[in-house]
């Protein structure tokens, strides 16, 4: 368990967090999927990489309970391990798909966000409930799912978003029964990995250098205020509701 990688078919990379019991990775694990997906990239033998997650969804974010019990110091920890994880997959020097399953909340929306393709099951949902965790971020990669007045919309409410919505919106590209996620994720990878490598890398340095906002600098101008949030005891405040009967919890 933790973060693992494998190479199901010749030029892919399959990079799969799986951490009991809803995938809300500790500041270890975000370095850790940092680190796979780097060294995936950077394989020579590797055209495209998938991104997965087994257990009950994708990612439901950073450990809120580590964060309460430790303070300060995971939360810097989180802040710094999730920049380099969503750093990681939109600097992957091949293309990244993400297959997404069930819930895809808060840091899963950064991963997910930074992916050159996404494939999601039925049940896949996308949101980011920040702000009734007490902390702020990831509006950089949840504004490159939909418009921005809907991500202004779901930010402040906390709601979520279904596969067949963003598929609508365009930033999911298949959305298939969740029996069928994997192979349609690698369906799409082999369609990639079958280009010349060189030139697969070629294009992904192109593209990410045509795009309109620096994520990563844009992603930590938002850590700036979850920071300042934490300061101000407001963080504390409204996580120390987390988990708690008619709070929500993952």
């Amino acid at each position: 368990m933790g973060v693992s990688t494998s190479s199901p078919e010749k030029g892919i990379a399959l990079v799969t967090v799986e951490h009991p019991p809803v995938n809300a990775l500790p500041v270890r694990g975000w370095f850790a999927l940092a680190d796979a997906v780097r060294a995936a990239g950077r394989d020579p033998g590797t055209r495209c990489v998938v991104l997965t997650a087994r257990g009950r969804g994708f990612s439901a974010g950073v450990d809120i309970k580590e964060i309460q019990a430790d303070g300060d110091e995971a939360l810097l920890g989180a802040n710094r391990g999730c920049a380099e994880a969503f750093a990681a997959v939109y600097e992957c020097e091949t293309p990244v798909v993400a297959a997404v399953h069930g819930f895809c909340l808060g840091g899963g929306i950064g991963l997910v966000g930074n992916a050159d393709a996404i494939v999601a099951s039925e049940d896949a949902v996308f949101g980011l409930p920040e702000l009734d965790r007490g902390a702020l971020g990831a509006a950089t990669h949840l504004a490159r799912l939909v418009p921005p007045h809907l991500m202004r919309t779901l930010y402040y409410t906390s709601r979520t978003a279904t596969a067949a919505e963003l598929h609508a919106h365009g930033s999911v590209w298949r959305v298939v029964p969740r029996g069928e996620m994997d192979s349609a994720a690698l369906e799409l990878a082999r369609e990639i990995a079958a280009k010349d490598g060189r030139l697969l890398r070629l294009a992904k340095a192109a593209i990410n250098g045509i795009d309109p906002v620096d994520v990563r600098r844009s992603y930590r101008f938002e850590q700036g205020f979850t920071f300042e949030a934490a300061l101000s005891g407001v963080a504390d405040r409204i996580r120390d509701t987390f988990g708690k009967e008619g709070a929500g919890s993952d």
